[in-house]
């Protein structure tokens, strides 16, 4: 399945070469994954409720054209890879309605919350919710 995050690049957002500062793509890729988990009805908010949350462990980025202000631009997710305790989500930023500007993944590892605690450690596994959430 693919999800697509619409994005309209913020003033903000441009460098001085007047296209989209390169961090901000991570930001959206984070965006399109809170949009991704709504889409497929495990939002954000419920899988912190549940004691589940995932971390960035490893991030991607290839460029092949550029992103100015005011682009019609959006980010499109899917799941490449579903591990027993990590998955990749692959992401990529069109410009206009066909032009790639960037490629990228983020490699997600799934951490549990301590109860007593608050700590978050590493989980035995991925969850059955969030598992069928990626497909």
């Amino acid at each position: 399945m693919t999800y697509s995050f619409a994005v309209v690049p913020r003033y903000a957002e441009i460098d001085q070469q007047g296209v989209v500062f390169n961090g901000h793509y991570l930001t959206w890729f984070d965006e399109a994954f809170t949009g991704f988990l709504d889409h497929v009805g495990l939002p954000y908010p419920k899988l912190i409720a549940s004691g589940v949350d995932v971390m960035v462990v490893h991030s991607e980025l290839d460029y092949g054209g550029s992103v100015r202000w005011r682009d019609d631009a959006r980010v499109e997710v899917t799941c490449e890879r579903r591990g027993t305790t990590s998955f990749t989500l692959g992401f990529t930023v069109y410009r206009s309605a066909d032009e790639v500007a960037v490629v990228g993944r983020n490699v997600y590892v799934v951490v549990v919350r301590d109860p007593e605690t608050g700590d978050w450690s590493k989980a035995s596994g991925i969850p059955d919710e969030l598992a069928e959430a990626l497909g």
